[in-house]
């Protein structure tokens, strides 16, 4: 592969140590998800030799199937919000630094590669390892700001982060996880429509499938969003005893995978997803329950991402969720605490309004910078808070790598 130039120690390309390529990688937590991030000039550029080099970093499967892997050769965690890894590289654009980045989402009991959506929580990393690396440098005065534009959905993100006197990055807490780390402020600007192109794929704000009221929405993510009640829940259940119950896990997948065919979803080749694809989507659409709040905020949800329930709640999700509580006659907005109505209306003038998510692990608080234009609710764009750190900068070895994964890593 060509030598790129290297905004760190030339130390750190791949190279060979006790006969294995050791690559380079960061693994980091971004909001409550981990995964890897990699500098995008030492990853190969065939689609199944990229497939293969995840496989190696993540403890996947080399072929086939096998449900009770516990990714124990890889960095995997066994979890889809721990299966993610990022391609990543800063470019110049008109208005200044870019940051480009590509999601692999990916499953701990197969090798596939899923590269249809992104990941907000995982996006709260990048501006921190553009950093690390000297890809980026600080802002003045502490602040610091970088536009994050995703290949897989098109939406750009800015990134803003701030540093301390003395060099240390302001700190916060979010529900999920544990202690003060730095601090990351994500605007998702025009996140409407992000992979559908519409804000309400079906053309309804709200859809019965299966008997159940849902609600359509695509705001930085395809999901659907479902009438608790209608399932005989709350949305207050352990997210644990809803996985649990057979019943209504298939009862949902059934709604995900009709409303999914009802939205019109596409491959990334641009061809529609079959009911087929659907069920083996472990990104597509997204699906949650919703009901009325209990602990101050303006609803509660259990999300799932969608083959598993969520732990806490995605923040690509949580601005879909936000933005769809906004939207007069969607499920979201009927079900939505009434005291807080007057809180939850929408101008005619661009405003930041404020939406406050409960999830089995918190309050996720939501910005949703919007309007009422013409009857038609416009988002300019969706905000959140996360946190971010990098648990190990490295090199990891890939044994068994194939000649072709060799020779497309290592330097001529």
């Amino acid at each position: 592969m060509p030598r790129p130039t290297l905004p760190f120690s030339d130390a750190f390309r791949p190279h060979l140590r006790h006969g294995v390529i050791a690559f380079p990688v960061h693994h980091m937590r971004g909001g409550t998800s981990t995964g890897l991030v990699l500098w995008e000039p030492f990853a190969p550029r065939a689609p199944h030799l990229r497939a293969e080099l995840l496989r190696h970093l993540m403890g996947l499967p080399s072929e086939g199937r096998n449900d009770g892997n516990r990714q124990i050769t890889g960095l995997g965690r066994g979890t889809p919000t721990s299966n993610k890894v990022f391609f990543a590289d800063v470019e110049d654009g008109a208005g200044g630094p870019v940051l480009v980045s590509t999601l692999a989402q990916l499953a701990h009991n197969h090798g596939g590669v899923d590269w249809s959506v992104n990941c907000g929580n995982m996006s709260a990393c990048l501006q921190l390892w553009a950093l690390d690396t000297g890809l980026a440098a600080p802002g003045p005065g502490g602040q610091s700001a970088l536009a994050i534009r995703n290949t897989n959905t098109g939406v750009t993100t800015l990134s803003r982060m701030r540093t301390l006197p003395g060099g240390a990055f302001e700190a916060a807490a979010i529900p999920g996880v544990e202690g003060l780390y730095p601090a990351v402020d994500l605007f998702m600007q025009a996140p409407a429509g992000a992979k559908t192109g519409r804000l309400l794929p079906t053309g309804a704000v709200a859809d019965v499938i299966d008997g159940c009221r849902v609600s359509c929405v695509d705001v930085a993510v395809p999901m659907v969003i479902c009438a608790a009640a209608d399932f005989g829940k709350s949305a207050h259940e352990p997210i644990a005893a809803l996985a649990a119950d057979a019943a209504f896990m298939a009862r949902l997948r059934t709604v995900r995978i009709a409303a999914g065919l009802k939205m019109g979803l596409t491959r990334p080749d641009g061809t529609p997803m079959t009911a087929a694809d659907l069920a083996h989507s472990e990104t597509l659409p997204k699906i949650c329950i919703v009901g009325a709040p209990r602990a101050g905020g303006h609803i509660a949800v259990r999300y799932f991402t969608p083959q598993q329930g969520h732990a806490s709640m995605a923040v690509t999700g949580g601005c879909c969720l936000a933005a769809a509580v906004l939207l007069p006659g969607s499920v979201a907005h009927g079900l939505a605490q009434p005291s807080a109505a007057a809180s939850l209306h929408v101008h005619d003038a661009y405003a930041d309004i404020q939406v406050a998510i409960e999830h089995p692990a918190g309050i996720l608080d939501a910005t949703v910078v919007c309007r009422m234009h013409d009857g038609q609710l416009d988002i300019r764009s969706a905000a959140y808070r996360r946190t971010t750190q990098v648990l190990v900068c490295g090199h990891a070895p890939l044994y068994g790598a194939s000649d072709a994964l060799a020779a497309a890593l290592l330097p001529c």
